[in-house]
């Protein structure tokens, strides 16, 4: 299996900011991850602390198009084959991490095989003209790129979802703040389990914002409102679901609520359908 492994390797390990690296989608391929990249990600975050930037770091939208381009022969307009999330690249040190932490039944003879392939491809870099073979692939990417562009411009348009796991407490609050801060004259939150955590963060705006909700703590409220006066508070429980509208256009919907961020799986949504929109202002009318 090894013997024929080693050149599919090869042809997965990228140079991505002066590294060699693979992405985590190859690696869950390779090790046999039954639920693929969900448990890469699952295992570098329960040892965070052994992943530095330098064994590991995030593609931007440029470089997993790059990578995307590159295989572009082998590629076909099919909407939703192509992942909406950017992945992560393992450096070398990385995936010799990874392998200590996965715990599938070929982990340790994949990884034997991938150190011998990078060590392969150092080789193959030192021994060939680096800067013709770049060239050539330059100028075949630029050959692509119209049809390319076709796949992410079917892709952008679903790109507005934003999944958060256990744990992710830090990253789903900043997406929260970043979404609050498209706002530019109001904002209306609907969450039936308000707390200071939503208190905390519009106490930074200058506009006005809408609660609506059915229960929250009447003594962090009247403090609240001793200090800021950018606050409105409607009693309603007509709604089950999180929802925040910024300036009566922009619509988006929170699988959890707001004071729970990242303490269990969710997801927050950008709902683009101007309809639903239409239809939630209307039915807020109606409740307040």
């Amino acid at each position: 299996m090894l013997e024929t492994m080693d050149a599919k390797i090869e042809d997965m390990i990228y140079e991505i900011r002066g590294k060699q690296v693979m992405l985590d989608s190859d690696l869950a391929k390779l090790y046999g991850c039954a639920n693929g990249t969900k448990t890469i990600n699952l295992a570098v975050k329960r040892h965070i602390n052994r992943f530095p930037e330098r064994f590991m770091f995030q593609l931007n939208k440029e470089e997993y198009y790059s990578i995307l381009r590159f295989q572009i022969e082998t590629l076909k307009l099919e909407q939703g084959k192509y992942s909406k999330y950017m992945p992560y690249a393992f450096t070398e040190q990385g995936v010799a991490m990874l392998a200590t932490i996965l715990r599938t039944p070929i982990a340790e003879q994949v990884s034997i095989a991938i150190m011998d392939a990078f060590v392969m491809m150092r080789k193959y870099i030192s021994q060939n003209d680096y800067s013709t073979r770049i060239s050539n692939i330059e100028t075949k990417l630029i050959d692509y790129d119209n049809k390319f562009n076709q796949i992410f411009d079917k892709l952008d348009v679903k790109i507005n979802h934003h999944i958060f796991f256990e744990g992710q407490i830090y990253d789903a609050y900043s997406l929260l703040v970043d979404i609050l801060k498209e706002a530019k004259n109001k904002i209306i939150i609907i969450d039936n389990y308000l707390d200071k955590t939503i208190l905390d963060i519009i106490s930074f705006l200058e506009l006005k914002v809408s609660i609506i909700t059915s229960d929250y703590n009447r003594l962090d409220m009247n403090k609240y409102k001793e200090q800021y006066s950018n606050i409105e508070i409607f009693h309603s429980k007509k709604f089950h679901d999180r929802f925040i509208i910024l300036d009566d256009k922009i619509l988006y919907h929170s699988g959890a609520s707001f004071k729970d961020l990242g303490k269990k799986c969710f997801a927050i949504t950008k709902i683009e359908n101007q309809n639903i929109l239409y239809q939630l202002l209307d039915e807020i009318k109606k409740s307040i």
